[in-house]
């Protein structure tokens, strides 16, 4: 496995790649990092394919662009467009975490010409809102959605840096399996929940004793360097751009994802807190109409190819296997 910088026509990408073969691209999700995938770059890599997973733009040593307009789901699906063109490939299965989820459904819905199948993380392929986003998410006096408070301008940045390894500590602690189950409802400590005005997202998060076994000491330094040093702005900016996402994807309002697709959960994801995701999660196969499979994988939390590397990898090669032959 290799790291290596990558020029493209729309930003410079760092990147850890490995193998030869059809290509797999890997798209990370907040606040994470190409590394993430690394038990899934060595695993495909060493199965016959070649497997790519960059920083994605305002992360870690990819460019982060300076307008907070240019971090749309749009901008990220023309990133990989382009890597492709850059690594000299005219396709790949793209699977996605998190944000990088909906980025890979997102490349899978526009261009199916590049992008041949889809494997998603925790994020289901969801059709558009009757109104924009931040008219929907939950806000009160006291408290707001997490998302509205990444919207703040500067304020979850500057909370996020004074501490780097300690905010990626808490945030990847409790949005992990080991934080509990999840329920509608519960009062499990979540990073993607609700967010007291007066405290901040940190402050109701415990410090975990420990590190996950799943989280190594030096891999946790090596996200809290790269977070050192490009701040959280660029992470933050893909939040801040759910409006004009909503308004840019009313072009594809209706149209369905064709290509062969996989889903995966963790049992204990954040996002079945939310209220109706199971029911968002059961209704995909109206969306993607050549969902292959819709996994729950018991104990693990959100962070879960890096949870439960070996079954994230099992689904993906039993998925790629399936329709290569």
């Amino acid at each position: 496995m290799r790291e290596t910088l990558i020029d493209t026509r729309t930003i410079s990408m760092s990147l850890i790649e490995a193998g030869e073969g059809p290509l797999v691209l890997f798209c990370h999700g907040f606040p994470e990092g190409k590394r993430a995938w690394r038990h899934q770059v060595a695993a495909l890599a060493a199965a016959g394919y070649r497997a790519v997973a960059p920083d994605m733009r305002g992360y870690g040593g990819s460019d982060a662009p300076a307008r907070e307009d240019q971090y749309t789901a749009v901008h990220a699906v023309g990133d990989m467009v382009a890597l492709l063109d850059a690594l000299g490939e005219a396709q790949a299965v793209i699977v996605g975490h998190d944000w990088g989820a909906t980025v890979a459904w997102q490349a899978a819905l526009m261009r199916p010409d590049r992008f041949r199948a889809v494997a998603a993380l925790g994020v289901p392929m969801m059709g558009l809102p009757p109104l924009p986003p931040s008219r929907i998410f939950p806000r009160s006096e006291e408290a707001l959605f997490y998302t509205l408070y990444f919207n703040g301008p500067g304020v979850a940045d500057a909370e996020f840096a004074r501490d780097p390894r300690l905010t990626l500590a808490k945030i990847l602690h409790a949005a992990s399996g080991e934080a509990g189950p999840r329920h509608p409802g519960d009062d499990t400590p979540n990073p993607f929940g609700m967010v007291r005005r007066a405290a901040g997202l940190l402050a109701d998060l415990p410090e975990p004793p420990a590190l996950p076994a799943w989280l190594p000491e030096d891999e946790l330094d090596l996200l809290a360097e790269a977070f050192a040093a490009s701040g959280f702005t660029g992470a933050l900016n893909y939040y801040r751009n759910l409006d004009r996402n909503f308004e840019l994807q009313q072009a594809k309002a209706g149209a369905r994802v064709d290509v062969p697709a996989l889903f995966l959960i963790g049992e204990r994801d954040t996002g079945l807190s939310i209220p109706g995701m199971a029911d968002i999660i059961a209704a995909m196969p109206a969306l993607v109409p050549d969902l292959r499979g819709s996994e729950v994988i018991p104990g693990a939390g959100h962070w879960l190819q890096q949870e439960r590397p070996e079954a994230v990898t099992d689904a993906l090669l039993a998925f790629l296997k399936g329709f290569e032959g």
